[in-house]
């Protein structure tokens, strides 16, 4: 009697497919920068990291909010990032600099 399991290539290569797929997806990044402009018609902040600009989109629920951001402040964000798109802005809190909203949870400011 033999005792085991054989597996199917195609089904191995199938494993292997999903995984890329998954690991390709969105992910989430966090990066601590200066404020360097905050477009509230537009609804974007643009920052930098690792001696790149870059604007980042904001959600509605963060758009009212964008006043409160000092231009030159510090913030720590977490974005998602997407391929083929700017990033969208998940949360901040402002580090550096004066702000009614030290604390926007993708929701809530506080």
């Amino acid at each position: 009697m033999r005792i085991g399991h054989v597996i199917h290539p195609g089904l191995v290569a199938l494993f292997a497919l999903l995984l890329c797929a998954v690991s390709a997806s969105a992910e989430d990044k966090s990066f601590y920068s200066p404020i360097i402009h905050v477009d509230k018609e537009k609804g974007f902040i643009v920052v930098s990291n690792s001696g790149k600009v870059f604007p980042v989109e904001v959600p509605d629920t963060a758009k009212p909010h964008l006043e409160k951001l000092p231009v030159s402040g510090m913030i720590d964000i977490v974005v998602e990032m997407r391929d083929g798109n700017t990033p969208l802005l998940k949360t901040w809190k402002v580090a550096g600099g004066d702000s009614s909203c030290k604390q926007f949870d993708g929701k809530t400011c506080r």
